[in-house]
């Protein structure tokens, strides 16, 4: 059955709860309570008595903040009075509230409410509550509800199990490179300390160049974003930039380590990313190599993990220099000390990671296969 939503929800305006808890609104999440969210936004406690409160089960929307859709609300609470609370008595919110935040709802139906352009968007109440969507029977809306809870609940439980494998990830290898981990699976010797600038060389990015000789020349180069991104950086990414014969530039080899140079924030300044590949690209004009004088001595995959780090990422970043933007330099690098282990050692843990890596990409597979499923599903309902 299709109904206009004026006559699906009603609009509630009750005030002066000032007892009840604040409330924030989080796109794609719905109802946060206020003192215990990540964001601490502020609120006019001289105003609060005009704050409005919202049941379970509400669904709200901001008339210049729409772009999510609707937001559903989990708690009772109040909040800002910016915000239209609409309230139903013949729909099962937990049918509705993804419906409300999908595509086929924000751009097929909601967009015909929206006036104004750019940052003078809003939304037409007269319109919205004249636009219409397909209601099924309230059994059948038990039934919807009940099916995407249990869908909701396995990609929950799907998601918790990634970031488990994530923090494992993160704790073994910490400990692993901290070299508090030292089973004799993985390590067969003791780990030797060198400085950058004894085992390896730097070399500088693309020099000398313009805007027009990147985009559609005859060479590639690793983007600055490739860099930061992958702890190995993906040849797929890599773009076109114009080389001339007579241009003297640095290329980069198999196992090269690769730097970004400069930051806004310390904490960003030096990520590293390590070349596994047998092409030989230029790097960007943003970021310097590093090469190892003799390339049988490591292991590029461990390398890899190993310059990413938290151990080693505290120690980059005491290098970095600057006020309003971070830059770091070569030069100070060549005394950052470094532990390695024999190369089976080395070979042992790339393995032992990359074992744990690609089981984290194909549990996320899993969860990525999950989301897309329900969002198909949420595609053919309500049509």
């Amino acid at each position: 059955m299709e109904k206009k939503l004026g006559e699906i929800f009603f609009e509630v305006n009750e005030r002066k709860h000032p007892e009840l808890p604040v409330l924030s609104i989080q796109q794609g999440i719905g109802t946060v309570f206020r003192d215990i969210s990540e964001r601490r936004i502020s609120y006019d406690k001289a105003n609060i008595n005009a704050y409005k409160v919202i049941e379970p089960g509400d669904f709200i929307i901001h008339l210049r903040s729409f772009e999510g859709g609707l937001e559903c609300s989990k708690h009772k609470g109040i909040s800002s009075p910016a915000y239209k609370i609409l309230r139903s008595n013949c729909i099962d919110s937990a049918a509705f509230k993804d419906y409300f935040r999908s595509y086929n709802f924000i751009e097929g139906k909601l967009a015909a409410a929206v006036t104004g352009i750019r940052d003078g968007k809003n939304i037409d109440m007269p319109t919205f509550w004249s636009l219409k969507i397909n209601i099924p029977s309230l059994p059948e809306q038990k039934k919807i509800a009940a099916f995407f809870t249990l869908l909701d609940r396995r990609i929950q439980k799907q998601r918790q199990f990634v970031e488990r494998l994530k923090t494992y990830k993160r704790g073994v290898s910490e400990a692993i490179f901290e070299r508090r981990l030292n089973f004799s699976s993985l390590l067969a010797t003791e780990w030797k300390k060198y400085k950058l600038g004894q085992i390896g060389e730097f070399y500088n990015g693309l020099s000398g160049k313009s805007r027009e000789d990147f985009g559609n020349g005859n060479c590639k180069f690793i983007t600055y974003m490739n860099v930061y991104k992958n702890i190995i950086a993906d040849e797929s990414l890599c773009e076109s930039v114009k080389i001339r014969k007579e241009e003297e530039q640095n290329s980069v080899k198999y196992g090269d380590v690769l730097f970004t140079q400069s930051s806004e924030t310390l904490e960003e300044v030096g990520y590293t990313s390590v070349w596994t590949h047998s092409s030989q690209p230029y790097l960007n004009s943003f970021c310097f190599g590093y090469r190892f004088y003799d390339s049988v001595m490591t292991n590029p995959i461990f390398i890899a993990h190993y310059m990413r780090s938290n151990y080693i990422r505290k120690a980059i970043m005491k290098e970095g220099q600057g006020a309003t933007r971070v830059n770091l330099s070569a030069e100070r690098l060549k005394n950052l000390n470094i532990f390695l282990p024999d190369i089976n050692g080395q070979n042992k843990i790339a393995e032992f990671l990359s074992r744990l890596e690609n089981r984290i990409h194909k549990e996320e597979s899993v969860l990525e296969k999950m989301s897309t499923e329900k969002s198909s599903f949420l595609q053919k309902m309500f049509i």
